[in-house]
């Protein structure tokens, strides 16, 4: 079967983002399964992230029809526009509406969330401005904006799957219009680039998320082929349903950093390169892919 997909299955560590605030608090999105809570970064979050990382949001433009949305017309399309790869809907004059070609997981955690709230305030600036007014920031708090707030802090092993249909890659059906392969190729590429050294900010907490273990390939099918093969039982990676989809001719790679628990039997059992090479040996499957 001819390959029309990148599909990329990652553990990675990160911080969890925010659902949405009661008054100073701040909390944690998280996800309820087999009786227990577990921190999640929803996928919308990792692909914002990851089309900044990867320089598709370079060139959004943005116009307001009613809500503010992706400019889009015959000459901005997703042919002609990085920022539109990730799908868009304009409802200006027409509606055209495309789909994204590359689809995110949530990443959701390895082991249950257990709540670990953190108390700040704005003490310096609010005594900065106290000296500032004759104030004192014990009696007069209000005055001297003085505010408390606390939040759920969050970072642990999470997985979460990456696909990219490159049958899609470049292409905008609603104006006939095409980029050329070369455009296509420097698209994934800048995906996987993205994937491979993701940084990721939350809360003014920077943390870098890259792959500790990462699998998958060029598919046959567009669909996150490992998505229910890799899981993590007590930091034990387990193995043998990733072995199983390994002898269809994907690859997997670890950096042997004691995050996972067996990585003897990780090498032993999947064979894995080094996350350098696992990535270089991607790039240049994705170059013979587009000079076909």
């Amino acid at each position: 079967m001819k390959n029309k997909a990148l599909t990329l299955t990652v553990i990675a560590n990160m911080t969890s983002n925010y659902g949405e605030s009661l008054g100073n608090i701040s909390s944690v999105q998280k996800v309820f399964r087999g009786g227990k809570e577990y921190a999640t970064r929803s996928r919308e979050s990792l692909k914002n992230a990851i089309c900044v990382q990867s320089g598709f949001y370079d060139d959004l433009q943005t116009s307001i029809d009613g809500a503010m949305q992706k400019l889009v017309n015959e000459d901005v399309n997703a042919a002609t526009c990085r920022a539109l790869e990730g799908g868009y809907m304009s409802t200006k004059d027409v509606t055209y509406i495309r789909n994204s070609s590359f689809y995110l997981t949530d990443a959701v955690a390895t082991e249950p969330f257990i709540n670990d709230a953190r108390f700040h305030n704005n003490l310096y600036l609010a005594t900065n401005y106290a000296m500032a007014h004759g104030l004192n920031v014990q009696n007069n708090a209000k005055d001297c904006g003085l505010m408390p707030y606390q939040y759920e802090y969050d970072k642990s092993s999470k997985i979460y799957s990456l696909t990219i249909d490159l049958e899609k890659i470049g292409k905008d059906e609603n104006f006939g219009a095409e980029a050329d392969n070369a455009e296509k190729c420097e698209r994934v590429i800048a995906l996987i680039d993205a994937v491979e050294n993701l940084s990721l900010v939350v809360k003014g907490n920077l943390d870098n998320a890259e792959p500790i273990f990462v699998v998958g390939g060029l598919s046959p099918r567009k669909t996150h082929i490992f998505e229910n093969a890799v899981s993590v039982s007590g930091k034990r990676l387990i193995i043998e349903p990733i072995k199983e989809k390994l002898a269809q001719g994907y690859s997997c790679a670890l950096m042997r950093n004691g995050e996972l628990s067996n990585e003897d039997e990780i090498v032993r059992e999947l064979n894995p390169v080094s996350m350098t090479a696992f990535f270089e040996n991607l790039r240049g499957q994705v170059k013979e892919y587009f000079s076909e």
